[in-house]
């Protein structure tokens, strides 16, 4: 059995996602578990180059997992003989320069979403990388999380029959850092700094509804401001610019209707923070990220309407737990797998920028919808 070090250029490691799902939770777990075996025997092993801006935060995590190779100077990082790939959790802001020079290096492109400010730099990208000749990726973790693969695993199946309408609440409150400090980075409520709901969160609702049941066609949306008031890290105020809450309703193709609903300014009354319902005409679905419930059609209940009676009919006890029948692995983990393996045997990886720019397309058209309130077409995206 052999062993391949592959190195990958981990930029924005020192930020909540890049540090807990990336290094953490993917990386170092694919090296706690002995490397990525690939089918031939061949051991891939990720070997991170760990780059940021604060040099104090980059040695103190490099310190904690014993890591050699760090770096505040994205060009040495690039040129490091090891690096074979470049991996992006930056702000959005400075995404896509530094996506541009990993290309221009020759490095294959991993990158966490939105993978770009605009749809026209989103789309150039994806052409730079295809030109190149580089394997690249965007990070679409919700995929792989076992509630939606439950939910896939219906679709694909048939259980829905027709699909009528899906129905997202996603959310949770965010306190305003005053009183309680806040879960979420400041910058995350300006808009001048890349900030926003609908920025944050369509483009992961446009891969969920394009790969688990059918292209998004159109959108209309309506944002908020509902908090304009927060304290930012060092308790300073500052006047909120970007949304902290979206509405949207998608058309699909097949007449399927979704309508999501994206706050930080909700209190949160499900079982999970993101749940999705689907409705069909044989069946119904009501999945989170790791649970999923149905009511089949010849056991759907029959309420009649009286508003002048306490309801008597037990709702909640009357769905069915889809049972997980495989085992369930960290959804950036498995996401990182794929594309490792991509990398080095040139197994099928459809998770590229291209899909990453339809992502932005749709938080683009989005915030388009909002301002002018109405209905927008969703174009097919080519390169």
């Amino acid at each position: 059995m052999s062993r391949t070090v592959i190195g990958i250029v981990m930029n924005g490691v020192t930020g909540r996602m890049g540090y807990r799902q990336h290094l953490v939770r993917s990386i170092l777990a694919i090296r706690e578990q002995g490397g990525l075996a690939l089918d031939d025997g061949e051991v891939l092993w990720p070997e991170p180059i760990l780059v940021g801006r604060s040099a104090p935060k980059l040695k103190e995590i490099a310190d904690r997992h014993g890591l050699e190779h760090w770096t505040t100077d994205l060009d040495e990082a690039l040129s490091h003989p090891l690096a074979q790939i470049y991996f992006d959790a930056q702000l959005t802001q400075v995404r896509e320069p530094a996506i541009r020079k990993a290309i221009a290096a020759g490095k294959h492109v991993y990158t966490e979403k939105p993978t770009a400010e605009s749809l026209d730099a989103a789309l150039e990208l994806a052409r730079l990388a295809r030109a190149a000749g580089v394997c690249n990726g965007a990070v679409q973790d919700k995929l792989f999380l076992p509630g939606l693969l439950k939910l896939k695993r219906l679709v694909d199946g048939g259980f829905f029959g027709r699909i009528l309408s899906v129905r997202g609440e996603f959310g949770y409150w965010v306190f305003e850092g005053d009183w309680q400090t806040a879960q979420r980075p400041s910058w995350n409520y300006r808009a001048q700094d890349g900030g926003g709901m609908i920025l944050d969160m369509f483009p992961h609702w446009r891969y969920v509804l394009d790969n688990i049941f059918s292209p998004v066609r159109s959108v209309y949306a309506h944002t908020a401001t509902h908090i304009d008031e927060r304290w930012d890290e060092q308790g300073a105020v500052y006047q909120a610019t970007a949304d902290d809450a979206a509405y949207g309703v998608f058309e699909l193709d097949g007449g399927i209707v979704a309508q999501i609903n994206s706050s930080w300014a909700v209190r949160v009354d499900r079982d999970e923070l993101v749940e999705f319902q689907v409705d069909g005409t044989e069946g119904s679905a009501v999945a989170g990220l790791r649970n999923c419930r149905i009511q089949h059609r010849a056991a759907t209940p029959k309420p009649v309407w009286n508003p002048d009676l306490p309801a008597t009919e037990p709702f909640r006890s009357q769905w069915q737990q889809v049972p997980d029948n495989e085992e369930f692995d960290n959804g950036f983990k498995v996401q990182w797998e794929l594309f490792l393996t991509h990398v080095v045997t040139g197994a099928p990886y459809r998770w590229d920028l291209l899909e990453g720019a339809k992502g932005v397309q749709l938080a683009e058209l989005g915030l388009r919808s909002a301002a002018e309130g109405r209905r927008l077409d969703v174009p097919d995206l080519e390169i």
